[in-house]
């Protein structure tokens, strides 16, 4: 099963094709030998005169005939052959008039005219006519506006009898009436659908009921790679320290999942590397700030007091940097949760310390699947904002489509132009009357939307008639 796994792609569907078309074709010939033929369509020569002269429309073997005048005989849709003028001779014949007054002809190209029993003819079964010398039957009585036929078209043998003539398939027949005009019989066109028709649809049915349920199990099993393939490069999106991908599957999706396993080696050390970088930095400062302090007992109370609130600043700014990078770089532990319970304990936890938070009665329940603490530290951090530069909050937990949605809106002086714009730079700081964070250094905002993104969601800040609303979407759990 996993040696087959890696054929590939395309010699997976030839196959499928194959045999797809081998089981048709096996189930054409099995409904072909299996079903006896369907009884042909024919008309008597008898039956055609009886109907001619004002008789029976009713044929043993055929369906209904249907007599019309007109005042000519409709023409013949194609040149007649022996067969055809030999029957033509014996039905006038039959009828007791001139060849010249008799018309029989096919109604289409398909039908033709044939001999019910050859020993009539005086022939052997299986044998062809011997070549002689042209029967003496409708001889001299002209053969309609041409005169009559060649010889050497003319069947030739012993007189056949018209109950051993027959007409197989559609046909129409004339008669010119003694007082003028034409007696025209023709037979009732093939219903829809014939015999063999139903056969076809029969074989066709057959075939869809065998090879599509296959076909579909056998598609399904080529294209359920591709799904794991997608899943796994959305998951790369949404987590690049996530798991690697696994190699099952075809070919081309093998070498595919190793190229993108190899990508996701190379990001994962490019951000170790660069995140491995900044915390250097940012720890290597303690020490250069350590000396600066040391060094200000020394200075006048006025200087110290100002450099003291500046290095203050600078080590609170380290300690961010340093939290966001062991945030970012710690393994993130995925588990299906209740983002409404999670988003109620954020408010709990904010509402004991006196805080004016409300959670919304119409919010509903949604499964998601993420970290728990990374998004309780995204909810907890929006909160705070709102709390602190709004004056309070409102949060709605709802859905749209396959996503998860969570509102929280203040009532405070809100963000505009360009403050808004740049809300969610690292170390921005907007003006006194919204600081992102009373004390903070601007990462507030940058790690929700960083932790929302690696959820596969997003962070974005919407302007309100009163107050911000921070809007905050994750992805829904499949199911």
């Amino acid at each position: 099963m996993k040696r087959l796994s890696r054929i590939p792609i395309g010699v997976q569907l030839v196959a499928l094709l194959v045999a797809g078309l081998l089981v048709a074709q096996a189930i054409n010939i099995l409904v072909l030998f299996a079903l006896p033929p369907p009884e042909p369509v024919l008309y008597r020569l008898s039956e055609v005169a009886t109907a001619l002269k004002g008789g029976s429309l009713a044929a043993r073997d055929g369906r209904p005939m249907v007599r019309t005048t007109a005042t000519v005989p409709p023409p013949p849709k194609s040149s007649l052959d022996d067969m055809a003028m030999v029957t033509q001779v014996v039905l006038a014949e039959t009828l007791g008039r001139p060849v010249a007054d008799v018309r029989l002809y096919p109604a289409n190209r398909a039908p033709f005219f044939g001999m019910m029993n050859r020993r009539s003819f005086g022939l052997p079964l299986g044998e062809g006519p011997p070549r002689r010398e042209p029967p003496s039957f409708g001889r001299g009585r002209g053969f309609g506006p041409g005169g009559p036929p060649p010889d050497d078209r003319m069947m030739t043998g012993a007189r056949p009898r018209p109950g051993d003539l027959a007409v197989f398939g559609d046909f129409t027949a004339a008669l010119r009436n003694p007082s003028g005009g034409w007696t025209v019989i023709t037979s009732t066109p093939e219903p829809f659908p014939n015999d063999w028709q139903r056969r076809a649809l029969l074989w066709l049915l057959a075939c869809f009921l065998l090879v599509a349920p296959a076909g579909y199990l056998f598609a399904r099993r080529i294209t359920a790679p591709l799904k794991r393939f997608s899943q796994a490069a959305d998951r790369l999106g949404r987590d690049p320290m996530g798991p690697e991908m696994s190699l099952r599957g075809p070919a081309e999706l093998g070498a595919a999942a190793e190229a993108l396993n190899q990508m996701q080696s190379r990001l994962r050390r490019f951000i170790s590397d660069r995140t491995a970088m900044v915390g250097a930095i940012s720890h290597d400062l303690r020490t250069p700030l350590a000396r600066i302090r040391f060094k200000l007992e020394a200075a006048s109370p006025e200087l110290k007091t100002a450099i003291l609130s500046d290095i203050g600043q600078m080590e609170q700014m380290i300690e961010g940097v340093l939290a966001f990078i062991r945030d970012e770089t710690l393994p993130r532990r995925r588990e299906r949760l209740d983002l409404l319970s999670l988003v109620e304990c954020v408010v709990d936890d904010s509402a004991l310390v006196g805080a004016d938070v409300v959670l919304d009665e119409d919010s509903l329940s949604v499964i998601v699947e993420g970290d728990p603490s990374g998004l309780q530290r995204l909810f907890g951090n929006l909160v705070d904002n709102a709390i602190k530069y709004g004056g309070s909050a409102r949060v709605r937990v709802g859905r749209e489509g396959d996503m998860a949605v969570v509102l929280i809106d203040d009532s405070g002086p809100g963000l505009r132009g360009e403050d808004l714009l740049r809300a969610f730079d690292p170390f921005y700081r907007a003006d006194s009357s919204r600081n992102l964070d009373q004390g903070g250094v601007g990462l507030g905002l940058p790690i929700a939307r960083a932790t929302a993104r690696g959820h596969g969601g997003e962070v974005v800040l919407r302007p309100q008639a009163v107050g911000l609303r921070a809007i905050v979407t994750l992805p829904i759990a499949p199911d």
